[in-house]
């Protein structure tokens, strides 16, 4: 069984948001140098690191009922090796993801296992990835991060869902102020589930790259979850926990 430390992850129910854009706060010349040395670091130890364009969090507030207003901005992931310069930790914005809650038969949720290729070795999660900057002027909002939902629950497992099948169900904020936006997909069975993994990871393997994920678990209770080996998402407990609890009812 797997010890998982009790993390302070906060959830927030939401129904609606809305996205604003933002100028990335400027760095001081030392801190960026000590930036750089902290990501050519850890390139040279995983050569695998991308150092491509990423969203991240600049500020999120609550403008009503199940409703807030996100401010985001562009960087690229050494951005975040600030978290490990001392004295300039503080200045690393929080990173935004989207994860997606597949539900099963039998009242259970899909937890994925990330691959000993990527950066989050042996990892149980949900579904799901950072959210990837808009390009060619689109415009970053409510029906493009579902858009992004919906191709991470493709790429990952072969699950083909419709943007607007998948409801924007919890917002998590959990370790380093990281933010989570969590939809909820449409019920399928583990065979189908099981059958979309497997064409998925067939599928990266024939042209030629290694599967994010090498395992996947339908799980109906935080006591099934806390067997599964190896580190968890630190949102991971806290969304089953709520779904198990009753709030996979609300329709």
């Amino acid at each position: 069984m797997t010890e998982t430390p009790p993390i302070d992850v906060h959830l927030f129910d939401v129904d609606r948001i809305h996205l604003v854009e933002t100028a990335e706060p400027p760095l001081s010349s030392a801190d960026r140098v000590a930036r750089d040395r902290v990501w050519e670091a850890a390139l040279r130890a995983n050569p695998t690191l991308f150092d491509g364009p990423v969203v991240a969090c600049a500020g999120l507030e609550h403008t009503g009922p199940r409703c807030v207003l996100l401010s985001w901005t562009r960087i690229t992931y050494r951005h975040y090796a600030l978290r490990r310069v001392p004295g300039a930790g503080a200045k690393a914005l929080p990173s935004l993801f989207v994860n997606v809650l597949q539900p099963v038969d039998g009242g259970r949720v899909v937890a994925v296992r990330m691959a000993p290729s990527t950066a989050a070795p042996g990892r149980w999660q949900l579904p799901g990835g950072s959210v990837e900057p808009p390009v060619d002027g689109e415009p970053l909002d409510a029906s493009a991060l579902a858009v992004q939902a919906s191709r991470e629950l493709a790429e990952e497992l072969g699950i083909s869902v419709a943007p607007r099948a998948l409801r924007l169900w919890v917002v998590t904020r959990g370790e380093n102020g990281s933010i989570g936006l969590t939809y909820r997909a449409p019920t399928l069975s583990e065979a189908a589930v099981r059958a979309g993994f497997t064409a998925a990871a067939d599928a990266e393997r024939a042209r030629g790259r290694e599967p994010e994920l090498d395992d996947v678990m339908p799980v109906r209770s935080p006591k099934e979850l806390a067997d599964l080996v190896g580190p968890h998402a630190d949102y991971l407990a806290p969304i089953v926990r709520r779904y198990v609890s009753g709030a996979s009812k609300v329709p």
